[in-house]
This record gives C-alpha cells, structure tokens and sequence, in this order.
C-alpha cells in the first residue's frame, strides 16, 4: 500500500477590481447608515465613528463567519474570504480571532475614508486620510503571486472567487451591453 499525496484543490484569485468594488459596497451601506446619524456639524462626530465601527464589525466580521466568508459585498460580486497555512489556501474560513484582527485593519482606513468623506468640504486637506487604505489595499498590486494586501498578509487570510453569489458585475456588464445595443439602433 502506498500513500499517495492529494494535490491541494486550486482556488481562483479574485480580480482586484471586483475586490475593490465588494469592499466599495460594504464601505457605502455602514457609511450611508453611519452618516445619517451624526450632526451637521464639522469635525469629528463620535457617533458617527461609534456607529461605524459597530456597523463595520457586524457587516464584516459577523456575516462572513456564519455566512461562508462572505459580507454583502462580497456576496454580490461571488468573492469570499478564506484562510492561508504557508503560502497554500486551506479551503476553509478563517476563525473569529482572524477575521477582527483583519476588519479592524482595514476598517481603521474606512474609518478615516469617512471621517475625510465628512470632512472634505470644511477641509481639504481631510483627503489624505485616504492614504493608509490606499496603501494597505494598494500592496495587492506589488504581490504577484498572491495579490494579498498587507492586511491580509498579516491575518493569514485569502479572497477567492466563489461560485455562491449574486453575480453583480456580470449583471452590470449586461446591462451596459444591452443599453449599448440600445442605443446603436
């Protein structure tokens, strides 16, 4: 009897781009819902961080854990979060402990998204608040082989492409295509 070595299932990268877009809705909905509840005043609303970072817990931590790693955004684009053991994807998700260490960092760059978002007007200068998100998503480009950003990396996490979703992308492209179509005749 010989044993003979499974090779490891092959899980396929997610684009950057549907990546960017997934987090893009999960960043609208918690800032539209966070946004509505603080004040009309400049500067930095406590409530409006609060309810952000409660919002942002739930939506991405909760939902992917009891939902096969998938957050709303992700969800509508087929993408999902899986764990990685030395450079190969384990197939399953990552636990608790993970997922917080991951959302609390890349939530602190939507965090300062949306305090420069609510800024913006009073101070320009709030723009630069978007950097440490662009930085941290931005390694995924410099990593060719795994395109993992730096929160990932550090969390030992991994977004796949998945079969189970809404398909979101593939329907915008068929609604553009058609409005094309469209408007050709």
């Amino acid at each position: 009897m010989t044993i003979e070595r499974v090779p490891p299932k092959h899980y396929p990268k997610a684009e950057i781009g549907r990546r960017g877009m997934a987090l893009g809705l999960d960043f609208l909905g918690v800032w539209l819902v966070s946004s509505l509840l603080g004040s009309a005043n400049i500067g930095i609303q406590f409530v409006e961080i609060f309810v952000f970072v409660i919002l942002w817990l739930v939506l991405r931590v909760l939902v992917p854990y009891n939902n096969q790693g998938q957050s709303l955004g992700r969800w509508a684009f087929d993408l999902k979060v899986l764990e990685v053991e030395d450079g190969q994807v384990m197939g399953r998700i990552p636990d608790l402990l993970s997922l917080v260490k991951r959302e609390a960092i890349i939530g602190l760059g939507a965090l300062f998204v949306s305090i420069a978002l609510s800024n913006i007007r009073a101070n320009p200068t709030a723009i630069l608040l978007i950097l440490p998100l662009a930085i941290d998503c931005g390694t995924a480009f410099s990593d060719t082989q795994m395109q993992q950003a730096l929160h990932d990396r550090y969390c030992g996490t991994f977004i796949v492409s998945s079969r189970r979703g809404y398909s979101l992308d593939i329907k915008i492209k068929r609604l553009i295509e058609n409005m094309r179509r469209n408007v050709r005749r």
